[in-house]
C-alpha cells in the first residue's frame, strides 16, 4: 500500500496530465432484494417486523468516478461477466474526453482472457491499473456504493427484481446530476489522496 501510495499512483497521475487523460475509478457492486438494513418503526411495546421478499432478487452494478465529479455507470441482471465488463468499457472510452486511465481491484474477471484481449486492442484509449491487493479502503468507488446501498436500504425492501431496478436506477441518475457529491466521496480519509 505506501509503494502504491508514494511511487505507482503519483506515476500514473504524471502520466494521466502527460498524456492529457481523465483517471477513472472503477468497482462493482451486488444488490439484493432482501437485504434490510436501517429503521422501522412500531407502537410503543410491540415488536417491529419487516416484512421480506421472499423472491430473492439480486442486481449488480458497475460504475466508475472521478476526482472532477464524473460518474458512469451500469446495471447488471446478475453478477459481473466479461462481456458486460467490455460493453460498460467501451462505454466508458467513448464518453471520457482524451484516454481513460482505469483503477480497480484485483476481481478474477478483470482478468479474463476476453477482458485482457479487448484491452490490449485498445491501448491508446484505455489503460488499467490495479490496485494493491486486499485494499478496497484506497477505491474512492467504494464511496459510491455505500451512498447506493444506503439510500436502496432506507426504503421498502424491494417485492421484485424490476422494483430493486427501479430504486437502483432512479438513485444512480439522481446522483449522475450532482458531481459535487461525487466528489465529496473523494474528501473522506482513506481517499484524500486521490482528490
Amino acid at each position: 500500500m505506501r509503494r502504491w501510495l508514494r511511487h505507482d499512483y503519483p506515476a500514473l497521475v504524471a502520466q494521466a496530465r502527460m498524456e492529457r487523460g481523465t483517471i477513472f475509478w472503477g468497482d462493482e457492486t451486488g444488490l439484493r432484494s432482501d437485504d434490510v438494513r436501517g429503521r422501522s418503526f412500531a407502537p410503543r411495546g410491540r415488536t417491529p417486523v419487516v416484512r421480506p421478499s421472499h423472491k430473492r432478487a439480486g442486481l449488480g452494478l458497475i460504475s466508475a468516478v472521478t476526482n472532477k465529479g464524473e460518474l458512469r455507470w451500469m446495471v447488471l441482471d446478475g453478477a459481473i461477466k466479461a462481456p458486460s465488463l467490455i460493453r460498460f468499457l467501451r462505454r466508458l472510452i467513448q464518453d471520457a474526453r482524451g484516454k481513460v486511465f482505469l483503477i480497480w481491484d484485483n476481481l478474477p474477471v478483470h482478468r479474463a482472457r476476453a477482458v485482457r484481449h479487448w484491452l490490449a486492442e485498445r491501448q491508446e484509449q484505455i489503460e488499467v491499473f490495479s490496485l494493491p491487493s486486499y485494499s478496497p479502503e484506497l477505491n474512492p468507488d467504494e464511496g459510491l456504493n455505500a451512498d447506493l446501498k444506503q439510500a436502496v436500504t432506507r426504503k421498502p425492501p424491494a417485492r421484485s427484481k424490476h422494483e430493486l431496478k427501479r430504486t437502483v436506477i432512479s438513485h444512480m441518475r439522481r446522483l449522475t446530476k450532482l458531481p459535487e457529491r461525487i466528489r465529496s466521496y473523494f474528501g473522506h480519509q482513506p481517499f484524500r489522496y486521490a482528490a
